[in-house]
């Protein structure tokens, strides 16, 4: 089938039917070339239904959309096999329902979305798509504030098979979750975001039947994210949750998650910007299989429950954590990152006071990690990135924004980190667009994108990219010597890497 599929490409791009029409309308010779259609025929009468539909899956939507007034046959065919569907969800659209899912009869993903200043489709319109297509799979409803509880009700009575609902600024409340959590027994996901009918005093949402297929839960900018409680703490298959902007006190919601044996399933959590203590971490610790850790701008979360989670998850794999610079983490729990997370692959640290301290055992302990960012922190300078550049062996992608950093930290990556293959400098002052040029010269492949641009590096093999014969030997002497602070550290590293500058300086020189 796919030498067929190829074939058939070849002939549509290539001077059949597809590629006639198309000089047709370009040369304003429609006649001429109606005629040639005529007498040469259609090319793609040969090719099944189900291959130009498949062929049609590699077209763009505006293409897609040309393709189908080409002929009766091509019209038929991308009907039948469009699956995936986005309407402007205004009010007038109800009139144009019924023949617009007759053509579009295989509609299984379905996007409905409205603009803030227009009136959204109401209850009759969804209840209209609910009966027209009730293999509906996805739902994403987006400012579609004219939909009630009553309307959402009915939907999930005649879409059953739905599996991911995604409602984005709408005005229903409790009574269309509940309907849909009893309704739709294999839903998978679930993504609530700024849901304005959830109001005090309201009944709690879930469990439903869904719980026992739910994989995935999230709460974003809800006033009354305390009523999805009951659905968090039933959904014993949940594999990822994230809560995000939500007001109250979520501790307690953690801790039921994590009671007894904790939910074994839940491998990723997102937390940001909530009222989250340790308390909560460390109910989070009791969850084994986490892989996957977002802690974001919670100022009640310190080292404490940090190394909790680092000691109890040790299948970690991503961690993000934005200390929102409040210095309640630090080099304690990061130590304690480095000590238990050794399968640690991607690590995001955003406003915290870290030192070449702890940056120096996550590259040494974390001998997996190959993802690294670094924003936002005072701390972290010179002698933090040598220490990297010196320890991480496998670390493929570097960020380094808002640190104090300076030329000689970026010097240093030209002796370390051999799997390096691209680095982000932003917002870093003292870094120079000279030495930059002078790390793509010694190590060619590096893709380096700085606040000015990108600088995509040549091919590897035209160059002496990579870590020079003893440098890393050097470096590592370096480093040894690193413990002091402050001033000092500074002035050492500048008398150390004096030589590097200098290198700088004349490569510049001779290249101009």
């Amino acid at each position: 089938m796919g030498q067929t599929s190829s074939s058939a490409v070849d002939t549509c791009h290539g001077g059949g039917a597809l590629g006639i029409w198309y000089t047709a309308i370009a040369g304003g010779e429609s006649v001429e070339f109606a005629e040639k259609i005529v007498e040469e025929g259609d090319y793609t009468d040969g090719i099944p239904d189900e291959c130009l539909a498949y062929i049609f899956q590699f077209l763009g939507s505006g293409d897609r959309k040309r393709c189908s007034i080409v002929c009766k046959r091509w019209l038929r065919v991308d009907g039948q096999s469009r699956q995936r569907l986005s309407l402007d969800a205004k009010s007038e659209i109800l009139a144009s329902l019924p023949s617009l899912f007759t053509r579009f009869d295989s509609v299984t993903k379905l996007s409905l979305r409205c603009e803030r200043k227009s009136i959204s489709l109401n209850d009759d319109a969804l209840i209209l798509i609910s009966i027209r297509c009730q293999n509906l799979t996805r739902l994403k409803l987006r400012g579609c504030r004219e939909v009630t509880d009553l309307g959402m009700a009915t939907f999930a009575q005649n879409c059953k098979t739905l599996k991911k609902l995604s409602c984005v600024s709408c005005m229903f409340g409790a009574k269309a979750l509940n309907a849909v959590l009893d309704h739709c027994t294999i839903l998978e996901e679930l993504s609530v975001n700024r849901l304005r009918g959830i109001r005090d005093g309201a009944k709690p949402i879930g469990p439903g039947a869904a719980t026992s297929s739910l994989k995935s839960i999230c709460l974003k900018e809800l006033v009354n994210g305390q009523s999805f409680e009951p659905l968090v703490i039933g959904s014993k298959k949940l594999k990822t949750l994230k809560i995000i902007r939500c007001l109250g006190y979520w501790d307690k919601v953690l801790d039921m998650i994590g009671n007894g044996d904790g939910n074994t399933s839940l491998t990723e959590i997102h937390l940001e910007r909530l009222q989250v203590s340790d308390k909560g971490l460390s109910a989070i610790s009791k969850c084994p299989n986490i892989e996957n850790l977002h802690i974001v701008k919670t100022p009640e979360c310190s080292n404490s429950g940090l190394i909790s989670v680092a000691e109890r998850c040790k299948l970690l794999r991503k961690l993000h954590i934005d200390g929102w610079r409040t210095n309640t983490i630090n080099d304690e729990g990061l130590m304690a990152v480095a000590k238990h997370c050794l399968n640690l692959q991607e690590l995001v640290l955003i406003g915290l006071n870290a030192t070449h301290l702890s940056l120096a055992a996550i590259a040494s302990g974390c001998s997996k990690l190959e993802r690294l960012a670094l924003c936002g922190s005072g701390t972290i300078g010179d002698a933090e990135l040598a220490c990297i550049a010196a320890k991480s062996v496998a670390l493929k992608k570097l960020c380094i924004k808002g640190c104090p950093i300076s030329d000689i930290g970026i010097e240093a990556l030209a002796w370390g980190c051999p799997n390096l293959v691209k680095v982000k400098v932003r917002k870093c002052r003292a870094v120079s667009g000279e030495v930059v040029e002078w790390l793509r010269d010694r190590r060619g492949s590096l893709v380096i994108n700085m606040d000015g641009g990108e600088l995509d590096g040549r091919d590897a093999s035209g160059s002496d990219g990579g870590v020079q014969e003893g440098g890393m030997e050097y470096l590592s002497s370096v480093i040894s010597q690193a413990s002091t602070s402050g001033n000092g550290r500074v002035a050492m590293f500048r008398t150390k890497f004096g030589f590097l500058a200098g290198r700088s300086s004349l490569a510049c020189t001779l290249r101009r």
